[in-house]
C-alpha cells in the first residue's frame, strides 16, 4: 500500500494513527506531497484525488481511496476484526456518528480558520479568503471543544468505553488547533485531561515519525 500524505497534516495524522493501531506501517509505503508548495493541488495529485486533498491511498492494484473516514474503513477490516470503526451495528452507528461530529464541529472548523483567517498554506495555495467566515469557524471549533469536553466527562472515550475512530478524529482537530495556537479552553478540563491520556498511546506520540519525508 501507498499513502500519499504530509507528515505533520492533522488530517493524514488520522491515518497514521489508524495505521498505526492495526500494526500496519510495515505494508505502507509513504509519499510526501508537500502541502506548503502546493503539490496536492497539481494536475499531477489531482489525478489521483479530485478533491485536491490529503492523505490518499493507493493499493497495489492501482485502486485509489481518499478521505480519511473512508481509508479508515478500509484499514480497519483488512483482518476481518475491526477495532476502530465497530464491530456491531450499535458501534458502527455511534462510531460514525461521533466522527462525524468531530469533523464538523471541530476539525473542518479549525481548517477553515486555518485557510481563510490566517496566513493559511500561503498565497501561492490560498487563492481566495474570507477573514469573517473563517473567524465564524473558529469560534465554531471553541464551542466544539466545549461539547466534546461534556461528552468526556460522561465516558472513557468519544464513543463510548473503547478508542475509535471517534477518538483518531478529535485528535485530529485538537492537532490543528495546536498548529493554529488555538487553545482549548481551560474550564475543559476533561477534554484535556483525555488528550493528554490520547498523547501516550504510541500511535498518536510516534506518528510523525513514522515516515521521513521523501
Amino acid at each position: 500500500m501507498t499513502i500519499y500524505d504530509w507528515h505533520t497534516g492533522p488530517y493524514p495524522a488520522r491515518v497514521r494513527i489508524a495505521l498505526a493501531e492495526k500494526n500496519l506501517q510495515s505494508r505502507t509505503r509513504f509519499v510526501s506531497i508537500d502541502l506548503w508548495k502546493g503539490e496536492h493541488k497539481t494536475p499531477e495529485f489531482l489525478a489521483k484525488n479530485y478533491s485536491g486533498t490529503l492523505p490518499v491511498l493507493e493499493l497495489d492494484d492501482g485502486t485509489l481511496i481518499a478521505e480519511c473516514t473512508a481509508i479508515t474503513e478500509y484499514l480497519d477490516t483488512l483482518d476481518g476484526a475491526p477495532t476502530l470503526t465497530g464491530s456491531t451495528s450499535l458501534e458502527k452507528g455511534l462510531i460514525h456518528m461521533m466522527s462525524k461530529r468531530a469533523e464538523l464541529e471541530l476539525l473542518d472548523a479549525v481548517s477553515v480558520y486555518f485557510h481563510h483567517a490566517t496566513p493559511g498554506l500561503g498565497p501561492d495555495v490560498e487563492l481566495y479568503q474570507n477573514a469573517e467566515w473563517g473567524f465564524r469557524q473558529r469560534d465554531k471549533a471553541l464551542r466544539g471543544m466545549h461539547y466534546f469536553d461534556a461528552v468526556l466527562q460522561t465516558r472513557p472515550f468519544v464513543a463510548g468505553e473503547t478508542f475509535s475512530m471517534a477518538d483518531i478524529t478529535v485528535i485530529g482537530g485538537l492537532i490543528f488547533a495546536e498548529l493554529v495556537e488555538l487553545a482549548v479552553p481551560e474550564e475543559c478540563q476533561a477534554l484535556q485531561a483525555w488528550y493528554a491520556r490520547m498523547q501516550e498511546r504510541p500511535s498518536v506520540k510516534n506518528r510523525v515519525t513514522m515516515s521521513e519525508p521523501v
